[in-house]
């Protein structure tokens, strides 16, 4: 109790907010699902609707310029199923964030407005109170077209936010910052963003990603190169924070890991030597979790981020990142052993007598998916191989879809029929392949999964490795005998 209360009278004394107007740039845009980020805020940080009545409800704070409540969250959504609907801005600008209209390109969600994130798939810790982060799969985007003092054409602002540096993949754009305000491509200057992911297309940093990018339209950039900087690292920390800023053909990228440590630069210097980005023209949206197109393809976890009027000091930032890591944040404790979104779980078989040791796993050695014995005997990697993250369906978010646990961004897919552990690459066709819907047991006992793209075919283990298989067909995996006990699963506690 005494921890508790000391983290959380320090988080009331100051916030990241507080610091920024000291340093002389205010917050114009200040977005959290986790805490507050000023001292003095009272206010809601989200909203809720949950999917029983489409009832919503604002998520506030434990105590002013704490912590979320997300106890108020659990209570007025247990046993249904919520999303975030919007993402309230702290800075009294107005410049909330709410479900993404369709733009010019969309994706998964193409036909209408994106989806908005499940609620509860990004559980985590800060200050030793529970709290959600905003878990943004392909499909999913906020935007507000219509700001209030948010920086436009070549007018200097700072952007920070905090990531789950090991939730990205190659898609675009996974962004939070400056955007066209017309959902369209508008041309090269038009954005100033974060970009967090591995995408190749654009430009990169060095290794093999992901990078802290600024995303400026038509271009991914890490330094004055349209292409490549070598001193933009690979970052993975699971908290992650991301800086870009800019002004008249200056612009810099900082990052530094969230929960302990300072900041490094990764560049600093004039803008890309490429036309059209000097002088900027920046058109003042906000978005989160796609580009300024609407393509969005992209996956991330965002906490919370900021941003502001004017171009911040490299010591006002080293500031907010010592009240970052003072925050607390932390993985926590996620729930085990159930279906809900979030959880963590294994997939225990059930067919008698060859298999109930047996769980669903993923191979070391390739991408392939098997079962194997897994007992308390077992080593820690077969252990890690064999846990599951649930999640809500990419393809169908009333279905399911499962995340590797130790391979994060790597997800449970058929391809020919075969279960392989593959990288989400943002597209319809992997999303369906990794959408499971669950139903009662096929043999009466426990759950089977059908595929959401070959509703005849369910989740199966046949000779030890899993497909998707039919009850009867060509395929030597279709066979009859055993189908219903192979095709059913136990939920388990999680092994890692």
């Amino acid at each position: 109790m005494l921890t508790s209360t000391a983290a959380t009278s320090q988080a009331a004394t100051q916030g990241p907010c507080d610091i920024y107007a000291a340093g002389n740039t205010p917050c114009v845009a200040a977005h959290s699902t986790t805490r507050a980020l000023y001292g003095s805020y009272n206010g809601p940080l989200y909203q809720v609707k949950r999917a029983s009545d489409n009832a919503t409800r604002d998520i506030g704070l434990l105590s002013t310029g704490g912590y979320a409540d997300a106890a108020a969250q659990d209570s007025f959504c247990a046993g249904t199923s919520c999303v975030i609907t919007v993402i309230y801005d702290q800075s009294g600008k107005g410049n909330k964030l709410s479900q993404a209209p369709k733009g010019h390109f969309s994706g998964p969600a193409e036909g209408g407005a994106d989806n908005m994130a499940n609620a509860f798939e990004a559980p985590i810790t800060v200050g030793g109170h529970k709290a959600y982060g905003v878990y943004v799969a392909p499909g999913t985007g906020y935007r507000n077209n219509n700001t209030n003092g948010i920086a436009t054409g070549d007018q200097p602002e700072g952007m920070y936010a905090i990531f789950d540096g090991t939730h990205f993949n190659g898609g675009c754009c996974f962004d939070y910052g400056n955007a066209e305000t017309s959902g369209n491509d508008d041309g090269n200057g038009t954005m100033e963003a974060i970009y967090f992911g591995n995408n190749k297309g654009w430009g990169t940093g060095s290794g093999n990603g992901p990078w802290i990018m600024a995303d400026l339209e038509n271009g991914l950039f890490s330094g004055v190169s349209p292409k490549f900087n070598a001193g933009d690292p690979t970052v993975t920390d699971r908290f992650l924070t991301a800086i870009v800023k800019g002004g008249p053909n200056q612009w810099a990228i900082r990052g530094g890991n969230a929960q302990s440590g300072g900041l490094s630069t990764f560049y600093n210097g004039v803008r890309p030597n490429v036309a059209g980005y000097n002088p900027m023209k920046k058109q003042g949206a906000i978005l989160l979790g796609i580009g300024g197109d609407n393509s969005n393809g992209a996956a991330g976890t965002f906490y919370e981020g900021v941003m502001t009027s004017g171009y911040p000091s490299d010591a006002t930032e080293n500031a907010v990142q010592a009240n970052i890591t003072a925050a607390g944040y932390s993985s926590g404790s996620t729930s085990t052993g159930s279906l809900t979104p979030g959880s963590r779980i294994s997939l225990q078989a059930t067919t008698a007598p060859c298999c109930t040791s047996h769980y669903l796993r993923h191979n070391d050695a390739d991408s392939k998916v098997v079962i194997s014995s897994v007992n308390s005997s077992s080593s820690a990697t077969d252990k890690a191989d064999a846990t599951w993250i649930v999640r809500a369906g990419l393809a169908n978010t009333s279905c399911l879809s499962f995340e590797s646990a130790d391979r994060p961004g790597q997800f449970l897919r058929h391809f020919n029929y075969q279960l392989y552990l593959n990288y989400d690459d943002g597209g319809s066709a992997f999303s369906k392949d990794a959408t499971f819907c669950p139903t009662a047991g096929n043999s009466g006992t426990g759950t089977s999964f059908q595929s959401v793209n070959f509703p005849t075919k369910y989740l199966r283990h046949y000779n030890f490795t899993a497909y998707i298989a039919s009850n009867g067909g060509t395929n030597a995996w279709d066979s009859t005998t055993s189908w219903a006990q192979d095709t059913s699963w136990l939920t388990a506690s999680p092994w890692s």
